[in-house]
């Protein structure tokens, strides 16, 4: 089973950027995706890159704001952040599934790993 960690969190102000990153045993034929989630809210879909084509999926409050890319040889899928907001806050997950986002944007599909979360504040 892959195993997936996050990094790269951190307090930011408003108009900066973080990189995350999702570091796994091994990327291979493994879509990931980013969720993140706040307190008493449900975890919610932020990005998602598929193994093949590596084709790119993106909430809409993140379009224009966040790239979501990936190294297949060094097993990371990175988020950059760009132009953060206060309500980007949450704690950001990775997960894993095979080939495609298929899952993706639900939080309640058959993903294969999830990492322990990272918390990213957006705070002046």
């Amino acid at each position: 089973q892959v195993r997936l960690v996050e990094s790269g969190g951190g307090l930011v102000q408003p108009g900066g950027s973080l990189r995350l990153s999702c570091t796994a045993s091994s990327l291979d034929n493994m879509a990931i995706a980013w969720f993140r989630q706040t307190p008493g809210k449900e975890r919610e879909g932020v990005s998602c890159i598929s193994a093949t084509d590596e084709k790119a999926y993106y909430r809409d409050p993140v379009k224009g704001r966040f790239s979501i890319s990936r190294d297949n040889s060094g097993n990371t899928v990175y988020l950059q952040m760009n132009n953060l907001k206060p309500e980007d806050t949450a704690v950001y997950f990775c997960a894993a599934e095979s080939l495609t986002c298929a899952y993706y944007p639900s939080p309640h599909g058959r993903w294969s790993a999830w990492g322990q979360g990272t918390q990213v504040t957006v705070s002046s």
